[in-house]
């Protein structure tokens, strides 16, 4: 490959603790796991391994959770919606989760209710599909610039989906005003004073796909992994995930790094300060599933005392991640991974082209010995942009 570089600002975490969160754990991720089980259709998604990349960059496995394959939806969202909004139900209407489907507590339901939320594309279609499910209503608000085909998606799961012209946060904001005014229920994976249960339930369900992971990672023989790449909008996946994590692993056992775009890097900038840090503007990253400016301040803990390293990268990064994974190298699976999704693998990459390759691999600890985890978190969820780079390099690279 080219010799390149691409900006990747590294911090090392000044306030490491290794502290866990008995929200965030393993427990709480099989019960989660136990409820997806039971829904129609479910599998856990492919954990590929890069065997040929992983020799190319000089580490021992590269390890990356497919999250396309989730039940027919592109992207691992629904975990987080669908769980909630179930344990929302079985609260109202007094329901072990143990017990619940969607029709029983559809049969059981005496009004008709509206799940209101704010999304990137992603989060929003996995609401929909529960609202589907149930019988019941649901109204997604977009951020200003969401790509039609996102929007399409959910119209196409009845839902009322609304673009507006505001940032992510501020659209956020606005849903919880209209659903407050409305009498909707929000189903959002970020939270406020007075709304922490139901993100709670998302990132909690969430983490499903650790626990998938970790039973493919026992079952491949390879030692448990040295590395987790997690991608942060709000950081509800990053937390959920990673606390499930080192509840298994140790946290000083596993080096975890959170990637996000230069334009919306609030986590990044939160974990420099060691406090919260909210980011405002357009944030007009390519990785539209992350553009957030305002982190989860439940995650926020968890994240603060259990992350090694926080990026903050340039959308070419991700770009890159999405050729490496739709071209894999030998007998390497192949990956269809979108903007957000493919953003770890192509740290990797760019690590590996960089001049300064030798000193960022030691940086970021990286060896011989190295087994790193990185989830794809979706598919190709605006096709048309997928073209672009893949097919005609948008947001491409020059060799130096």
């Amino acid at each position: 490959m080219s010799v390149f570089s691409l900006k990747m600002d590294i911090a090392d975490n000044q306030n490491f603790t290794a502290e866990t969160s008995p929200l965030f754990s393993r427990e709480e991720a099989q019960k989660a796991r136990a409820f997806h089980k039971k829904l129609q259709g479910y599998q856990p998604t492919p954990l590929c391994s890069l065997d040929a990349f992983a020799h190319l960059i000089g580490v021992k496995k590269v390890l990356v959770k497919d999250e396309s394959k989730r039940f027919g939806l592109n992207a691992f969202k629904m975990l987080g919606g669908a769980y909630a909004i179930a344990r929302l139900l079985c609260e109202k209407y007094q329901i072990n989760i143990n017990d619940f489907s969607f029709d029983a507590v559809k049969a059981r339901m005496t009004e008709k209710m509206t799940f209101a939320t704010t999304t990137d594309g992603n989060h929003g279609r996995g609401v929909a599909w529960a609202a589907q499910q149930l019988g019941q209503n649901a109204v997604v608000y977009m951020p200003k610039g969401s790509a039609q085909e996102r929007v399409d998606h959910i119209l196409r799961l009845g839902a009322e989906c609304i673009v507006t012209d505001m940032n992510y946060d501020d659209t956020v904001r606005m849903t919880m005003k209209q659903a407050q005014e409305r009498g909707w229920q929000v189903v959002q994976d970020t939270a406020w004073e007075g709304y922490t249960k139901i993100p709670t339930w998302i990132m909690q369900g969430y983490a499903t796909l650790a626990d998938e992971a970790v039973e493919q990672i026992n079952a491949l023989k390879v030692g448990q992994p040295t590395h987790v790449l997690l991608q942060a909008g709000v950081g509800a996946m990053a937390a959920g995930v990673l606390g499930y994590l080192v509840d298994i692993y140790g946290a000083r056992n596993l080096h975890s790094v959170v990637v996000e775009p230069e334009l919306a890097d609030c986590v990044y900038r939160s974990g420099v300060k060691g406090e919260l840090v909210s980011v405002g503007g357009d944030m007009a990253t390519i990785m539209a599933g992350l553009a957030c400016g305002e982190p989860n301040p439940l995650g926020w803990p968890l994240l603060r005392n259990c992350t090694t390293q926080f990026i903050s990268c340039q959308d070419s990064v991700a770009a890159l991640g999405m050729r490496v994974l739709g071209n894999p190298l030998g007998e390497d699976p192949r990956i269809i991974s979108g903007e957000s999704g493919a953003v770890g693998v192509g740290l990797l990459a760019a690590v590996h082209c960089h001049p300064l390759r030798e000193q960022l691999m030691s940086k970021l600890g990286l060896n011989a010995d190295s087994i790193v985890l990185a989830i794809s978190t979706e598919g190709d969820t605006d096709v048309k942009h997928y073209r672009e780079v893949v097919w005609e390099g948008k947001h491409g690279v020059s060799a130096q």
